[in-house]
């Protein structure tokens, strides 16, 4: 009898897991899914499965990460929708949660490729939505170009540079209750006084708070966070769980 019910647990774990939805984690420029790992497991807590990616930020142009990679990881990982019927998910609900240019991948992706019917929450931290006035500064510098690959120049805030150019968060998805909402953490805090005085007004060092506001938001929030540590603090994983959990940040306790 205590075997059966061993069994049992353990097929009802099986079951319970499969069916969780899933959290597809994505960095910034420059970095692995190792600057995720922190949330990766605040997240596996909480029952969500959790797919904490890596890809090759500084040499992949943005538009074959966004059309060719990110779909491809999706399969791999079972997490889009089959069948000829699209409109109904048979594939577990899927979250992101993204740092920085990771934001800019997802926005792309949901561009070019359209939202999938399983769909879930999207939380961004720090993303360069209207771009960043340091690349402005700093696109001529070889270093920066060398440190930033094929993608750390686009992400200016000119007209032409492809945050600018991505228009708002797609309007079928905020409007909806169950898919596609965006919430958006900031920070207010920085590390490197240079930067800090080449931005505009409040900044995490590297992009300005308004920087990161994006038309058809669900919520925002800022942190006082620096750019780069933004998802290692308890209190960006507590916002990141209320968004997934209820769609809104809670105010600090």
């Amino acid at each position: 009898m205590k075997l059966l019910r061993l069994l049992l647990g353990s097929l009802l774990m099986v079951a319970t897991a499969s069916a969780a939805d899933t959290v597809v984690l994505l960095h910034g420029l420059g970095r692995t899914g190792w600057s995720m790992s922190r949330l990766a497991s605040v997240l596996e807590r909480d029952g969500y499965r959790v797919v904490n990616l890596t890809y090759p930020s500084r040499s992949l142009p943005l538009e074959s990460l966004a059309r060719d990679w990110l779909p491809q990881q999706l399969r791999a990982h079972g997490l889009t929708p089959d069948g000829p019927d699209s409109s109904t998910p048979s594939a577990p609900r899927v979250h992101f949660v993204t740092h920085s240019m990771g934001g800019i991948v997802v926005r792309l992706w949901l561009r070019d490729c359209g939202a999938p019917a399983n769909l879930g929450r999207v939380v961004m931290l720090a993303p360069p939505n209207s771009g960043s006035e340091l690349t402005d500064r700093l696109n001529a510098f070889p270093p920066f170009r060398w440190f930033t690959g094929v993608n750390g120049r686009r992400l200016g805030t000119r007209p032409a540079d492809l945050p600018r150019s991505l228009g708002p968060w797609p309007a079928s998805a905020s409007a909806s209750a169950a898919t596609g909402q965006l919430g958006i953490i900031a920070g207010d805090r920085s590390l490197n006084p240079l930067f800090s005085s080449w931005l505009p007004g409040p900044s995490d060092g590297k992009v300005t708070v308004a920087s990161t506001r994006l038309a058809g938001m669900t919520d925002h929030t800022v942190l006082p966070f620096s750019h780069t540590w933004l998802g290692w603090h308890a209190e960006t994983a507590r916002q990141i769980r209320a968004f997934l959990r209820d769609a809104r940040f809670r105010p600090g306790d």
